[in-house]
């Protein structure tokens, strides 16, 4: 049955192209949104650029006919802008200087008038009130990572005959060998997705385990397994995935998706990594290591900061410089002896160059070529984010997104329409994404905050 979406404001702000998204379904825009897109096209950032490109949306539409009597979509839709339903009533608890009101107001008298009406909206509290109202109302979907992709973690238990097993370092296994098993003792042939890390079990000896990854059709042997970058040893099995996949060139592995919550050493490894590749390994592979960390509040304002980039970033790099003083003194008892020879040291590393930081409104139509492209905390990325960053890889880039889905700071984002889960779900299976999810259970922090991860 057709239907006719009413959208609100924050869909285009999330999604300029979110015109295109409902097939052959009525699109209505109140004028409500209109006018909440001319006050947000002057915006800084990523707001102000998507409000500006939905207000060119609409400029097209409007070219090919009228929109308040409606313009045809090339899905079979039509779209028109409602500037009636002035005279409907609300609840007097709902005023009519709100915006949101006048939204469901439209809602409202459209849904008096016949048809099946359902408004779109990212705001929680909104679909809230058309219930209240007897009124539809859906989240925007169309950016969601899908719910079958959200529980891959990238890596996998597999039992392998005793004998592959013994040759598994020189020879490998064939993925069609690998097997898992249910409860009652049957045999589970698994799928297996490229680049997906394996936990291999000799069938007959439970206890003897190896560490491997899908290569074509074969599980290989970790080829950095031996390896400490930067004098950084793994300590689970997590961190010699984690390992291999970020020490693995730019050619091989573009793209490293690493999800896990705080404390599992996502930021610190990924920066030894960085740091043996330029600074040890001598084989020029990346010109420097960059670094960008999303923050709602801050990518916003910071045209508003004083100093220069470098300076109003300073703030978000504190945790870089945690990570950095346990890196380039490993020593635990004599690391803080002399704080500022310590400080000394990382500003030399910033002064040559060797690592930078970028707000992600500056990294906005760059091509970046030869870098080593840390995104922390990318769950407070959008899609469109995310696809911007990683549409802008240069030939020799690596992009690592690290971060935990579990802690969003951005308003309209949830573990679903982030841009570190819709880039996961996206790039599964892809040849040049390697991804990995570590556990609870690899967290390096101290026993403090071990026992209150699993307390509180």
């Amino acid at each position: 049955m057709r239907k006719t979406y009413v959208l609100d404001t924050n869909v285009l702000i999330q999604a300029p192209y979110a015109l295109d998204c409902f097939e052959d379904n009525d699109l209505v825009l109140p004028l409500a949104v209109l006018e909440e897109l001319d006050g947000l096209k002057k915006a800084e950032g990523e707001r102000g650029a998507n409000a500006r490109a939905a207000i060119r949306a609409l400029e097209w539409h409007r070219c090919r006919g009228d929109l308040l009597e409606g313009v045809p979509l090339e899905s079979g839709g039509t779209l028109r802008v409602e500037s009636n339903c002035v005279d409907v009533t609300l609840p007097e608890s709902l005023s009519d200087s709100v915006q949101d009101n006048r939204i469901l107001r439209v809602c409202k008298g459209l849904h008096e008038q016949g048809g099946q009406i359902v408004l779109v909206t990212k705001d929680i509290l909104l679909r809230l009130k058309a219930q209240m109202l007897g009124l539809a109302a859906e989240d925007f979907t169309t950016e969601q990572a899908p719910e079958n992709g959200m529980g891959y973690t990238g890596r996998i238990e597999c039992y392998a005959p005793e004998a592959r097993f013994r040759d598994f370092r020189k020879r490998g296994v064939p993925c069609e060998e690998l097997y898992q098993t249910d409860e009652a003792g049957n045999v589970i042939r698994p799928g297996l997705t490229p680049n997906q890390f394996v936990v291999l079990h000799a069938d007959q000896s439970n206890k003897k385990t190896q560490l491997g990854r899908v290569c074509g059709e074969k599980v290989v042997a970790l080829e950095y397994s031996k390896r400490t970058p930067y004098g950084v040893k793994p300590r689970s099995a997590g961190q010699y995935f984690l390992q291999e996949a970020l020490m693995q060139p730019a050619e091989t592995a573009p793209l490293v998706i690493v999800r896990g919550m705080a404390g599992t050493a996502k930021t610190f490894y990924s920066l030894a990594v960085g740091l043996e590749k330029l600074l040890c390994e001598g084989k020029n592979e990346y010109r420097r290591i960059l670094i960008c960390r999303p923050n709602a509040q801050f990518d916003l304002d910071i045209g508003f900061l004083p100093g220069d980039e470098q300076e109003k970033i300073s703030p978000l790099l504190r945790p870089v410089m945690d990570n950095l003083e346990q890196l380039i003194d490993s020593n635990d008892a004599e690391r803080y002896r002399d704080e500022a020879a310590l400080q000394d040291k990382i500003r030399e590393i910033f002064a040559r160059g060797i690592i930078q930081a970028e707000a992600m409104n500056f990294i906005r139509g760059r091509s970046i070529a030869q870098t080593y492209l840390i995104i922390d905390e990318a769950q407070n990325m959008t899609p469109a984010q995310v696809k911007g960053v990683i549409t802008r890889a240069g030939k020799g880039t690596k992009i690592i997104l690290l971060g935990d889905p579990g802690q969003i700071d951005r308003p309209y984002l949830d573990e679903r329409t982030n841009g570190l889960s819709y880039a996961a779900a996206h790039m599964q299976g892809s040849p040049l994404c390697w991804q990995l999810t570590l556990g609870a259970g690899e967290c390096e922090r101290s026993p403090l905050a071990m026992d209150a991860i699993h307390r509180l």
